[in-house]
């Protein structure tokens, strides 16, 4: 009865007499659900259920039984069972019991897919396990599970600080919500603002309509303002008054928008010293600052490059359709003994470029090379041209001369700090010294120029991109 009921309201079903029979019907059947009796002619019905989960643990259950025995029921649901009827029961409840819970289950199972599909398409994960990175996943979790309005995130490039802030909105109340990402430097100053508030209709000449902005969009969920360090000193005032009152004008706007979003921030610049210099508004700093999440450099937690370096690996198989499986005792040695200035996103690169050049399943030592070996020496010297020379009493510096086609003064700058803690070997204090500032003074301009520390090892990080003095990149400097 039960069977011709359930056909007529549009299901295929498939009956059994026996735990025999059963079991031989639903590898072929294969059911999106099964309505169990407890007592069957050879096995006790829970045991069945056990054994058929055993092959599909999301398969729902619907129990019915003569016994209405509470600890039945109870056993039932422990097991996995997503309703108990006793007997006799409505035909009617039933019924409706199935299409609740294979509506229940069809939404599981789009979920479960497109989690799947995240896996495959999503970007790089947190990874490690050294000390430094269990303290930066428990201030992920404490950020995502007290729903922080606030994050800093600090640290230099190619650390990490989009993961990071990608994990707290992941892990949080508002994963369901968007997550924008804004990178303040690559955004021109005079569109920022209708970047992130948007504008009514004529607000200015090309506004043939209304246009939301980021912070309207992202209502409920989280923005990311990447590179903070570089938002125009206007817009640092306009974003305080967001974060202090929730409401925003649009350009061309009179009324007031709402808006309940996550600010996460994050920079490589270092903001206390741009409040000090007036480069950046401490108000908004110290609004930001309320949980501050710094990432380590990779040379400060080399013990996660393996775990990093099989992570790759297994990531990089699956985008290209390679087999590799390990990388060799001599390469693993030699990555673990280089300082990594261009951090986890360097590795990833040095691990993607080697896997595309090996042919086997082990990647060896000599794919791993970073730059050609004559590469891997100090910076040469300024050009004699304008290099800087003693002053002369007058306070000018004899034979300075320019080239005719000019300098850069930041690049002379920076090559003249390089050299400083080349002769101080690696003495800050010195250093600073024999180019007449404090040492506040040349940390900040060694944070400017990406140059973190040196020692007599050599240069751990410097500035990504080209010197326009001698034409050797940072990373050329930076072997240790």
């Amino acid at each position: 009865m039960l069977c011709l009921r359930l056909e007529k309201a549009g299901y295929v079903v498939e009956t059994a007499a026996s735990g025999e029979e059963t079991l031989k019907k639903f590898h072929d059947f294969k059911p999106e659900l099964v309505i169990l009796d407890l007592y069957l002619p050879d096995i006790f019905g829970l045991d069945l259920l056990v054994t058929m989960r055993e092959d599909d643990g999301n398969l729902p259950f619907i129990v019915i039984t003569a016994s209405s025995l509470a600890d039945s029921a109870v056993k039932a649901f422990k097991l996995g069972a997503v309703n108990f009827f006793g007997k006799p029961f409505n035909m009617e409840m039933i019924v409706h019991a199935v299409a609740q819970s294979l509506e229940e289950k069809q939404k599981k199972d789009v979920e479960s897919l497109s989690t799947e599909r995240r896996k495959k398409t999503a970007p790089d994960q947190m990874i490690g396990n050294s000390p430094k990175m269990v303290d930066i996943f428990r201030l992920v979790h404490v950020c995502a599970s007290t729903d922080a309005k606030t994050v800093l995130i600090t640290g230099e490039s190619g650390t990490g600080k989009e993961l990071v802030a990608r994990a707290v909105h992941q892990y949080s109340a508002r994963s369901g919500a968007t997550f924008v990402e804004v990178n303040c430097a690559a955004i021109p100053e005079n569109l920022i603002e209708n970047e992130l508030f948007g504008h009514e209709r004529g607000a200015y000449t090309d506004a043939s309509k209304k246009q939301k902005g980021i912070f309207e969009l992202a209502n409920g969920g989280t923005v990311f303002l990447d590179e903070i360090g570089d938002m125009p000193p206007t817009m640092q005032t306009k974003l305080l008054k967001v974060m202090e009152t929730k409401r925003f004008r649009r350009l061309g706007g009179e009324g007031e928008v709402e808006t309940d979003v996550r600010i996460i921030a994050a920079t490589n610049q270092d903001l206390p010293q741009m409040v000090a210099d007036g480069r950046f508004r401490g108000d908004l700093y110290y609004r930001l600052n309320m949980i501050n999440i710094r990432i380590p450099p990779l040379r400060e937690r080399l013990e996660d490059v393996p775990a990093l370096v099989q992570y790759f690996i297994q990531s990089l198989n699956a985008e290209y359709g390679r087999r590799v499986e390990r990388v060799s005792p001599d390469a693993l040695e030699e990555l673990l003994s280089y300082c990594w200035p261009g951090n986890v996103r360097e590795l990833r690169n040095v691990i993607e470029r080697a896997m595309m050049l090996e042919k086997g399943h082990e990647l060896a030592h000599f794919h791993l090379c970073r730059e050609p070996q004559r590469d891997q020496q100090s910076p040469e010297p300024l050009p004699a041209t304008y290099a800087a020379l003693p002053a002369d009493n007058g306070g000018r510096f004899a034979g300075f001369q320019l080239p005719p086609e000019g300098i850069s003064f930041e690049e002379v700058e920076k090559q003249l700090i390089t050299l400083a803690l080349e002769n101080a070997n690696g003495n800050q204090s010195k250093a600073a010294k024999s180019l007449k500032m404090s040492r506040d003074t040349l940390r900040y301009r060694m944070k400017k120029f990406g140059i973190s520390e040196y020692t007599e090892r050599g240069l751990l990080d410097t500035v990504q991109g080209e010197s326009k003095l001698d034409g050797y990149s940072a990373s050329k400097w930076a072997n240790c």
